[in-house]
């Protein structure tokens, strides 16, 4: 471990990021790693953020952050310009011009152990993990219990109603909230999580025999259908508050292997702001507000 004196360079940090979340994990289509940055930069400080946009660029100037390491990436498909005039071109602009490297863990950090949805069951105080999608023989990450989203079993049973509550309560709050499609009086003990859009593993989840799972982005046909089927509970939470609890894990990680700085990011870059229910629904059971 450096001493502040002697801190850390951007290349040994990728070097600990990489041990822990291996590019080779990552998903053929993803792009993750070293973005921008002097390999010889020292690193003082990092500010670990879900989503590269202007204001946790902002957030890292402002902190005098040496590093940014994000969970989505910044450039995931081809660019032709990074000129200024352009909305990805100016953050790299900005973070070159303030000597902020960027650093991306993303699929890498989701197939890890620990990695995203651990931190996710970790919120629900899950037992028992297992991989909600592991993956297949041969595949870099197969192995170790490592794989897509965790299941587990909860402390006590609770209806989904209860259920879809007490996660609004433990996850980040947002204007999103949680909803919850299914009987709200089903008994939930075994409950599945995947940080990100995870609709793309109902089939696994209702393969799995769960009881309820819990992700977010999902769509109303593919909902309806796995529900129609037989398949678990579902509960449908924001993007960024199913992902946000990895970076405690994050910082707390590079803190200490590292001997960085390491700040969190709580600007919530969910994108959706207002959320109204109907005024009937406050009369009707079985509504659920978080």
């Amino acid at each position: 471990m450096r001493t502040p004196e002697f801190p850390p360079t951007v290349a040994e940090l990728v070097t600990e990021l990489e041990r822990r979340y291996p590019p080779a994990w990552a998903q053929e289509w993803d792009r993750v790693g070293l973005v921008l940055g002097d390999p010889d930069a020292p690193v003082r400080r990092v500010l670990c953020v879900v989503d590269v946009v202007p204001e946790t660029v902002a957030e890292a100037i402002d902190a005098r952050a040496d590093l940014i390491v994000a969970h989505h990436p910044l450039l995931l498909r081809g660019v032709s310009s990074v000129a200024p005039t352009t909305y990805k071109g100016r953050i790299v602009h900005q973070l070159i011009k303030a000597d902020v490297a960027l650093y991306v863990a993303h699929t890498n950090a989701d197939v890890a152990e620990p990695g995203v949805s651990d931190a996710l069951a970790a919120r629900f105080g899950l037992t028992g993990l297992r991989p909600l999608a592991p993956p297949a023989v041969g595949a870099p990450a197969h192995g170790a219990g490592r794989g897509i989203g965790r299941i587990g079993e909860l402390p006590e049973p609770m209806t989904l109603a209860e259920l879809t509550r007490h996660a609004a309560a433990v996850l980040p709050a947002t204007a999103w909230g949680v909803r919850a499609a299914g009987d709200p009086h089903r008994a939930v003990r075994t409950l599945a999580v995947s940080g990100g859009s995870g609709d793309s593993f109902l089939a696994a989840a209702t393969s799995a025999g769960v009881d309820a799972y819990l992700t977010a982005d999902l769509r109303h046909h593919p909902t309806s259908e796995h529900l129609a089927t037989g398949g678990p509970a579902l509960l449908d939470a924001a993007h960024w508050a199913t992902e946000r609890p990895w970076l405690d894990d994050l910082a707390a990680t590079l803190r200490e292997t590292t001997g960085v700085d390491t700040l969190v990011s709580d600007l919530e870059t969910d994108p959706w702001t207002v959320h109204a229910a109907p005024p009937a629904a406050d009369n009707k059971e079985p509504h659920c507000e978080g």
